[in-house]
Protein backbone atom coordinates (compact mmCIF):
# COMPACT_ATOMS: atom_id res chain seq x y z
CA UNK A 1 0.00 0.00 0.00
CA UNK A 2 2.86 2.32 0.88
CA UNK A 3 4.44 1.80 -2.55
CA UNK A 4 1.13 2.62 -4.27
CA UNK A 5 0.78 5.88 -2.32
CA UNK A 6 4.34 6.87 -3.17
CA UNK A 7 3.68 6.21 -6.86
CA UNK A 8 0.42 8.12 -6.65
CA UNK A 9 2.03 11.24 -5.23
CA UNK A 10 4.90 10.93 -7.69
CA UNK A 11 2.39 10.95 -10.55
CA UNK A 12 0.48 13.90 -9.15
CA UNK A 13 3.64 15.96 -8.84
CA UNK A 14 3.72 15.97 -12.63
CA UNK A 15 0.78 18.31 -12.55
CA UNK A 16 2.39 21.22 -10.69
CA UNK A 17 4.51 24.20 -11.76
CA UNK A 18 8.02 24.13 -13.08
CA UNK A 19 9.89 25.95 -10.33
CA UNK A 20 13.27 24.37 -10.94
CA UNK A 21 13.66 25.41 -14.57
CA UNK A 22 14.85 28.81 -15.75
CA UNK A 23 12.31 31.32 -17.01
CA UNK A 24 11.31 30.43 -20.55
CA UNK A 25 10.65 32.68 -23.47
CA UNK A 26 7.14 33.23 -24.75
CA UNK A 27 7.81 31.03 -27.78
CA UNK A 28 6.33 27.52 -27.93
CA UNK A 29 8.03 24.97 -25.71
CA UNK A 30 8.91 21.50 -26.97
CA UNK A 31 8.75 18.40 -24.76
CA UNK A 32 10.84 15.28 -25.35
CA UNK A 33 10.23 12.06 -23.40
CA UNK A 34 13.14 9.62 -23.41
CA UNK A 35 14.66 11.42 -26.38
CA UNK A 36 11.46 11.30 -28.46
CA UNK A 37 9.79 14.64 -29.15
CA UNK A 38 6.14 14.54 -28.11
CA UNK A 39 3.80 15.58 -30.91
CA UNK A 40 1.12 18.11 -29.95
CA UNK A 41 -0.99 18.33 -33.13
CA UNK A 42 -3.60 20.89 -32.12
CA UNK A 43 -2.47 22.56 -28.86
CA UNK A 44 1.18 23.17 -28.11
CA UNK A 45 2.86 23.70 -24.72
CA UNK A 46 3.28 27.33 -23.74
CA UNK A 47 4.73 29.45 -20.95
CA UNK A 48 2.52 31.97 -19.22
CA UNK A 49 4.27 35.38 -19.33
CA UNK A 50 5.36 36.58 -15.92
CA UNK A 51 4.77 33.27 -14.15
CA UNK A 52 7.17 30.93 -15.98
CA UNK A 53 4.53 28.22 -15.69
CA UNK A 54 4.85 25.72 -18.52
CA UNK A 55 1.41 24.50 -19.53
CA UNK A 56 1.22 21.18 -21.36
CA UNK A 57 -1.65 19.35 -23.12
CA UNK A 58 -2.54 16.60 -20.66
CA UNK A 59 -3.50 13.86 -23.11
CA UNK A 60 -0.43 13.79 -25.33
CA UNK A 61 2.10 14.14 -22.53
CA UNK A 62 0.32 11.60 -20.33
CA UNK A 63 0.20 9.03 -23.13
CA UNK A 64 3.93 9.56 -23.77
CA UNK A 65 4.51 8.86 -20.08
CA UNK A 66 2.41 5.68 -20.13
CA UNK A 67 -0.78 6.97 -18.51
CA UNK A 68 -4.24 6.39 -19.91
CA UNK A 69 -6.46 9.47 -20.20
CA UNK A 70 -10.24 9.91 -20.09
CA UNK A 71 -12.14 13.21 -20.39
CA UNK A 72 -15.58 13.80 -18.87
CA UNK A 73 -17.13 16.76 -20.63
CA UNK A 74 -20.14 16.98 -18.33
CA UNK A 75 -18.09 17.30 -15.14
CA UNK A 76 -15.11 19.07 -16.75
CA UNK A 77 -12.76 16.44 -15.33
CA UNK A 78 -9.83 14.49 -16.72
CA UNK A 79 -8.80 11.09 -15.32
CA UNK A 80 -5.23 9.82 -15.59
CA UNK A 81 -4.52 6.19 -14.78
CA UNK A 82 -1.39 4.07 -14.50
CA UNK A 83 -1.41 0.59 -12.97
CA UNK A 84 -3.30 0.88 -9.68
CA UNK A 85 -3.09 4.69 -9.47
CA UNK A 86 -5.97 6.95 -10.56
CA UNK A 87 -5.72 10.75 -10.68
CA UNK A 88 -8.78 12.96 -11.14
CA UNK A 89 -8.32 16.59 -12.17
CA UNK A 90 -11.09 19.18 -12.30
CA UNK A 91 -10.71 22.22 -14.53
CA UNK A 92 -10.06 25.39 -12.52
CA UNK A 93 -9.51 23.63 -9.18
CA UNK A 94 -6.25 23.73 -7.22
CA UNK A 95 -6.38 20.13 -6.11
CA UNK A 96 -6.45 16.64 -7.58
CA UNK A 97 -7.92 13.39 -6.29
CA UNK A 98 -5.35 10.60 -6.09
CA UNK A 99 -7.04 7.26 -5.42
CA UNK A 100 -9.78 9.27 -3.74
CA UNK A 101 -7.46 11.42 -1.60
CA UNK A 102 -7.23 15.19 -2.14
CA UNK A 103 -3.79 16.56 -3.07
CA UNK A 104 -3.09 20.29 -3.46
CA UNK A 105 -1.76 21.65 -6.77
CA UNK A 106 0.17 24.88 -7.29
CA UNK A 107 -1.92 25.81 -10.31
CA UNK A 108 -5.22 24.62 -11.77
CA UNK A 109 -5.73 22.80 -15.02
CA UNK A 110 -7.19 24.97 -17.77
CA UNK A 111 -8.73 24.49 -21.21
CA UNK A 112 -7.10 26.16 -24.20
CA UNK A 113 -8.01 25.57 -27.84
CA UNK A 114 -10.23 22.70 -26.75
CA UNK A 115 -7.43 20.90 -24.90
CA UNK A 116 -6.90 20.35 -21.19
CA UNK A 117 -3.63 22.03 -20.22
CA UNK A 118 -1.83 21.14 -17.00
CA UNK A 119 1.19 22.80 -15.37
CA UNK A 120 4.41 20.80 -15.53
CA UNK A 121 6.76 20.71 -12.51
CA UNK A 122 9.71 18.96 -11.02
CA UNK A 123 9.51 15.99 -13.38
CA UNK A 124 12.69 14.44 -12.01
CA UNK A 125 11.34 14.33 -8.46
CA UNK A 126 7.74 13.61 -9.41
CA UNK A 127 8.24 10.58 -11.61
CA UNK A 128 11.71 9.66 -10.40
CA UNK A 129 12.82 10.94 -13.78
CA UNK A 130 15.43 13.36 -15.02
CA UNK A 131 14.69 16.78 -16.50
CA UNK A 132 16.97 19.11 -18.42
CA UNK A 133 16.39 22.39 -20.24
CA UNK A 134 17.81 22.97 -23.72
CA UNK A 135 17.67 26.76 -24.07
CA UNK A 136 18.78 26.82 -27.71
CA UNK A 137 15.88 24.60 -28.78
CA UNK A 138 13.38 25.77 -26.13
CA UNK A 139 13.10 22.08 -25.22
CA UNK A 140 12.35 20.29 -21.97
CA UNK A 141 13.95 16.84 -21.92
CA UNK A 142 12.18 14.31 -19.72
CA UNK A 143 13.60 10.90 -18.88
CA UNK A 144 10.92 8.68 -17.36
CA UNK A 145 11.34 5.85 -14.84
CA UNK A 146 13.06 2.83 -16.27
CA UNK A 147 11.47 -0.31 -17.60
CA UNK A 148 10.95 -3.34 -15.41
CA UNK A 149 10.59 -6.73 -17.05
CA UNK A 150 10.23 -10.39 -16.14
CA UNK A 151 10.03 -13.74 -17.92
CA UNK A 152 7.04 -16.09 -17.84
CA UNK A 153 8.40 -19.44 -19.03
CA UNK A 154 5.37 -21.48 -18.04
CA UNK A 155 2.75 -20.07 -20.38
CA UNK A 156 0.09 -22.33 -18.86
CA UNK A 157 0.08 -19.95 -15.89
CA UNK A 158 -1.84 -17.39 -17.94
CA UNK A 159 -4.71 -19.88 -17.91
CA UNK A 160 -4.53 -20.85 -14.23
CA UNK A 161 -3.49 -17.59 -12.53
CA UNK A 162 -3.63 -14.63 -14.93
CA UNK A 163 -4.94 -12.18 -12.35
CA UNK A 164 -2.35 -13.29 -9.82
CA UNK A 165 0.46 -12.71 -12.33
CA UNK A 166 -0.79 -9.27 -13.27
CA UNK A 167 -1.39 -8.24 -9.65
CA UNK A 168 2.17 -9.23 -8.78
CA UNK A 169 3.54 -7.46 -11.84
CA UNK A 170 1.58 -4.31 -11.10
CA UNK A 171 2.68 -4.34 -7.46
CA UNK A 172 6.30 -4.49 -8.63
CA UNK A 173 5.96 -1.81 -11.33
CA UNK A 174 6.57 -4.29 -14.15
CA UNK A 175 6.21 -2.72 -17.59
CA UNK A 176 7.22 -5.65 -19.82
CA UNK A 177 6.30 -9.33 -19.66
CA UNK A 178 8.31 -11.83 -21.71
CA UNK A 179 5.76 -14.58 -22.26
CA UNK A 180 6.81 -17.91 -23.75
CA UNK A 181 5.06 -19.20 -26.84
CA UNK A 182 3.44 -22.57 -26.14
CA UNK A 183 1.29 -24.31 -28.76
CA UNK A 184 -0.65 -26.12 -26.05
CA UNK A 185 -1.99 -22.82 -24.68
CA UNK A 186 -5.06 -21.62 -26.63
CA UNK A 187 -4.74 -18.39 -28.56
CA UNK A 188 -7.75 -17.08 -26.68
CA UNK A 189 -5.81 -17.30 -23.42
CA UNK A 190 -2.97 -15.25 -24.87
CA UNK A 191 -5.47 -12.73 -26.23
CA UNK A 192 -7.26 -12.29 -22.90
CA UNK A 193 -4.02 -12.07 -20.93
CA UNK A 194 -2.38 -9.51 -23.22
CA UNK A 195 -5.50 -7.36 -23.20
CA UNK A 196 -5.58 -7.36 -19.39
CA UNK A 197 -1.85 -6.61 -19.25
CA UNK A 198 -2.22 -3.63 -21.57
CA UNK A 199 -5.04 -2.30 -19.42
CA UNK A 200 -2.45 -2.16 -16.65
CA UNK A 201 0.05 -0.39 -18.94
CA UNK A 202 2.21 -3.50 -19.51
CA UNK A 203 3.58 -4.73 -22.82
CA UNK A 204 3.83 -8.44 -23.59
CA UNK A 205 6.62 -9.80 -25.78
CA UNK A 206 6.45 -13.24 -27.39
CA UNK A 207 9.29 -15.30 -25.91
CA UNK A 208 11.00 -18.31 -27.44
CA UNK A 209 14.39 -19.83 -28.02
CA UNK A 210 16.81 -22.65 -27.29
CA UNK A 211 20.57 -23.08 -27.81
CA UNK A 212 20.00 -25.06 -31.02
CA UNK A 213 18.31 -22.05 -32.62
CA UNK A 214 21.78 -20.78 -33.46
CA UNK A 215 22.24 -23.69 -35.86
CA UNK A 216 21.04 -23.71 -39.49
CA UNK A 217 19.09 -26.96 -39.06
CA UNK A 218 16.69 -25.14 -36.72
CA UNK A 219 15.75 -22.20 -38.94
CA UNK A 220 12.37 -23.77 -39.67
CA UNK A 221 11.53 -23.69 -35.96
CA UNK A 222 12.42 -20.00 -35.85
CA UNK A 223 10.20 -19.29 -38.87
CA UNK A 224 7.34 -21.28 -37.32
CA UNK A 225 7.52 -19.25 -34.11
CA UNK A 226 7.60 -15.91 -35.91
CA UNK A 227 4.80 -16.97 -38.26
CA UNK A 228 2.63 -17.94 -35.31
CA UNK A 229 3.15 -14.57 -33.63
CA UNK A 230 2.44 -12.70 -36.87
CA UNK A 231 -0.73 -14.72 -37.50
CA UNK A 232 -1.84 -14.21 -33.91
CA UNK A 233 -1.36 -10.43 -34.10
CA UNK A 234 -3.21 -10.25 -37.40
CA UNK A 235 -6.17 -12.09 -35.88
CA UNK A 236 -6.72 -9.90 -32.82
CA UNK A 237 -7.37 -6.25 -32.08
CA UNK A 238 -4.36 -3.98 -31.35
CA UNK A 239 -5.07 -4.06 -27.61
CA UNK A 240 -4.40 -7.82 -27.57
CA UNK A 241 -1.31 -7.98 -29.78
CA UNK A 242 2.22 -8.95 -28.79
CA UNK A 243 4.45 -5.87 -28.65
CA UNK A 244 7.53 -7.66 -29.91
CA UNK A 245 9.60 -10.78 -30.39
CA UNK A 246 11.92 -11.86 -27.58
CA UNK A 247 14.62 -14.48 -28.17
CA UNK A 248 16.65 -16.43 -25.62
CA UNK A 249 18.99 -18.59 -27.69
CA UNK A 250 22.27 -19.03 -25.70
CA UNK A 251 24.32 -21.20 -28.12
CA UNK A 252 27.30 -21.14 -25.76
CA UNK A 253 25.50 -23.93 -23.89
CA UNK A 254 25.99 -26.24 -26.87
CA UNK A 255 28.89 -28.73 -26.86
CA UNK A 256 29.90 -27.32 -30.25
CA UNK A 257 30.66 -23.95 -28.65
CA UNK A 258 33.63 -25.48 -26.85
CA UNK A 259 34.95 -27.34 -29.87
CA UNK A 260 34.29 -24.83 -32.68
CA UNK A 261 33.14 -21.48 -31.32
CA UNK A 262 33.92 -19.61 -34.54
CA UNK A 263 31.71 -21.88 -36.63
CA UNK A 264 28.82 -21.67 -34.16
CA UNK A 265 29.18 -17.89 -34.07
CA UNK A 266 28.95 -17.67 -37.86
CA UNK A 267 25.85 -19.86 -37.85
CA UNK A 268 24.33 -17.79 -35.05
CA UNK A 269 24.93 -14.69 -37.17
CA UNK A 270 23.09 -16.25 -40.13
CA UNK A 271 20.11 -17.08 -37.95
CA UNK A 272 20.09 -13.61 -36.42
CA UNK A 273 19.98 -12.11 -39.91
CA UNK A 274 16.91 -14.26 -40.57
CA UNK A 275 15.31 -13.14 -37.30
CA UNK A 276 16.08 -9.49 -38.06
CA UNK A 277 14.47 -9.70 -41.51
CA UNK A 278 11.36 -11.41 -40.18
CA UNK A 279 11.02 -8.99 -37.25
CA UNK A 280 11.28 -5.95 -39.51
CA UNK A 281 8.73 -7.44 -41.92
CA UNK A 282 6.31 -7.98 -39.04
CA UNK A 283 6.72 -4.46 -37.67
CA UNK A 284 7.45 -5.82 -34.19
CA UNK A 285 10.38 -4.74 -32.05
CA UNK A 286 13.12 -7.28 -31.44
CA UNK A 287 14.77 -8.13 -28.11
CA UNK A 288 17.49 -10.71 -27.46
CA UNK A 289 18.92 -12.07 -24.20
CA UNK A 290 22.73 -12.20 -23.99
CA UNK A 291 25.35 -12.86 -21.29
CA UNK A 292 27.28 -9.89 -19.93
CA UNK A 293 30.59 -11.33 -21.17
CA UNK A 294 29.54 -11.34 -24.85
CA UNK A 295 31.83 -8.38 -25.77
CA UNK A 296 34.75 -10.78 -25.35
CA UNK A 297 33.43 -12.80 -28.31
CA UNK A 298 34.50 -11.29 -31.63
CA UNK A 299 32.90 -11.47 -35.03
CA UNK A 300 35.00 -14.13 -36.78
CA UNK A 301 37.89 -12.62 -38.70
CA UNK A 302 37.52 -9.19 -37.06
CA UNK A 303 38.18 -7.37 -33.80
CA UNK A 304 34.54 -6.22 -33.65
CA UNK A 305 32.64 -7.53 -30.65
CA UNK A 306 29.72 -9.84 -31.28
CA UNK A 307 27.61 -7.89 -28.78
CA UNK A 308 28.01 -4.73 -30.87
CA UNK A 309 27.12 -6.69 -34.00
CA UNK A 310 23.96 -7.94 -32.29
CA UNK A 311 23.06 -4.44 -31.13
CA UNK A 312 23.00 -3.38 -34.76
CA UNK A 313 20.37 -6.04 -35.48
CA UNK A 314 17.99 -5.62 -32.53
CA UNK A 315 16.05 -2.91 -30.74
CA UNK A 316 17.02 -4.02 -27.24
CA UNK A 317 19.57 -6.33 -25.67
CA UNK A 318 18.75 -7.85 -22.31
CA UNK A 319 22.01 -8.52 -20.46
CA UNK A 320 21.90 -11.56 -18.21
CA UNK A 321 24.01 -9.83 -15.57
CA UNK A 322 23.47 -12.49 -12.95
CA UNK A 323 25.20 -11.12 -9.86
CA UNK A 324 23.75 -10.24 -6.45
CA UNK A 325 25.90 -7.19 -5.69
CA UNK A 326 25.88 -3.89 -7.57
CA UNK A 327 29.47 -2.85 -7.00
CA UNK A 328 32.87 -4.49 -7.15
CA UNK A 329 35.03 -5.85 -9.97
CA UNK A 330 32.51 -8.63 -10.65
CA UNK A 331 29.36 -6.72 -9.74
CA UNK A 332 26.29 -5.79 -11.78
CA UNK A 333 27.65 -2.37 -12.73
CA UNK A 334 31.12 -3.49 -13.80
CA UNK A 335 29.77 -6.37 -15.87
CA UNK A 336 27.25 -4.18 -17.70
CA UNK A 337 29.60 -1.36 -18.65
CA UNK A 338 31.00 -2.77 -21.91
CA UNK A 339 27.66 -3.45 -23.61
CA UNK A 340 26.15 -0.22 -22.29
CA UNK A 341 29.01 1.74 -23.87
CA UNK A 342 28.48 -0.04 -27.17
CA UNK A 343 24.75 0.56 -27.05
CA UNK A 344 25.30 4.24 -26.24
CA UNK A 345 27.43 4.60 -29.36
CA UNK A 346 24.92 2.71 -31.50
CA UNK A 347 21.92 4.52 -29.94
CA UNK A 348 20.30 1.28 -28.79
CA UNK A 349 18.69 0.28 -25.49
CA UNK A 350 19.85 -2.23 -22.89
CA UNK A 351 17.96 -3.93 -20.06
CA UNK A 352 20.00 -5.28 -17.13
CA UNK A 353 18.67 -8.62 -15.82
CA UNK A 354 19.27 -10.28 -12.47
CA UNK A 355 18.45 -13.78 -11.23
CA UNK A 356 16.19 -14.94 -8.39
CA UNK A 357 16.21 -18.68 -9.13
CA UNK A 358 18.85 -21.13 -7.83
CA UNK A 359 21.96 -21.11 -10.00
CA UNK A 360 24.53 -23.89 -10.19
CA UNK A 361 27.29 -21.35 -10.89
CA UNK A 362 27.20 -20.14 -7.29
CA UNK A 363 25.19 -18.14 -4.77
CA UNK A 364 26.80 -14.89 -5.96
CA UNK A 365 24.89 -15.20 -9.25
CA UNK A 366 21.39 -15.02 -7.74
CA UNK A 367 19.31 -13.33 -5.06
CA UNK A 368 17.75 -16.72 -4.32
CA UNK A 369 19.42 -16.97 -0.91
CA UNK A 370 18.81 -13.29 -0.19
CA UNK A 371 15.60 -11.23 -0.11
CA UNK A 372 13.59 -8.88 -2.29
CA UNK A 373 14.64 -6.00 -0.03
CA UNK A 374 18.31 -6.78 -0.65
CA UNK A 375 17.67 -7.04 -4.38
CA UNK A 376 15.91 -3.67 -4.43
CA UNK A 377 18.81 -2.10 -2.55
CA UNK A 378 21.42 -3.46 -4.94
CA UNK A 379 19.40 -2.50 -8.01
CA UNK A 380 18.98 1.04 -6.70
CA UNK A 381 22.74 1.31 -6.26
CA UNK A 382 23.24 -0.10 -9.76
CA UNK A 383 20.71 2.32 -11.19
CA UNK A 384 22.50 5.31 -9.69
CA UNK A 385 25.73 4.16 -11.33
CA UNK A 386 24.29 3.11 -14.70
CA UNK A 387 22.02 6.10 -15.30
CA UNK A 388 24.94 7.97 -16.84
CA UNK A 389 24.45 5.79 -19.92
CA UNK A 390 21.69 6.94 -22.28
CA UNK A 391 21.47 3.31 -23.37
CA UNK A 392 20.40 2.07 -19.93
CA UNK A 393 16.67 1.38 -20.19
CA UNK A 394 15.92 -0.50 -16.99
CA UNK A 395 15.97 -3.84 -15.22
CA UNK A 396 14.47 -7.29 -15.64
CA UNK A 397 14.12 -9.99 -13.02
CA UNK A 398 14.41 -13.67 -13.94
CA UNK A 399 11.86 -15.07 -13.67
CA UNK A 400 8.26 -14.49 -12.54
CA UNK A 401 7.90 -17.81 -10.69
CA UNK A 402 11.13 -17.55 -8.70
CA UNK A 403 10.65 -13.81 -8.09
CA UNK A 404 7.18 -14.41 -6.65
CA UNK A 405 8.56 -17.23 -4.47
CA UNK A 406 11.37 -14.98 -3.21
CA UNK A 407 8.82 -12.30 -2.39
CA UNK A 408 6.78 -14.74 -0.30
CA UNK A 409 9.87 -15.96 1.51
CA UNK A 410 10.98 -12.39 2.23
CA UNK A 411 7.55 -11.53 3.65
CA UNK A 412 7.67 -14.52 6.00
CA UNK A 413 11.06 -13.48 7.32
CA UNK A 414 10.03 -9.91 8.11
Amino acid sequence: MKCKLVLAFMLVALLGTVNSLPAFSASPVQIAVNGETVAFPDAVPFVEPGTSRTMVPARFLAEALGLSVKWNEQSNQVTLKKNETTILLSIGQNHALVNGKSVALDAPAVIRNGRTMVPLRFIGEALDAGITWDAERNLVNVTTPFQQGTWIWDAALIQTEPDKILAFASENQVTSLYLQFDKSVPSSSYEQFIRKAKEKQMEVEALAGRPQWALPAYQDQIRTFISWVKAFNEGVEPDAQFAGLHFDIEPYLLPEWKTNQQQVTLQWMDNMRLIEREAKASGMKLSVDVPFWLPMVKVPGTSYSFSAWLLEKVDTLVIMDYRNTALGRDGIVANANAILREAHTLKKKVIIAVETAPNSEGDFTSFYESSTEAMKTELQIAREQLSRFSSFAGFAVHDYTSWAALTKKSERLR
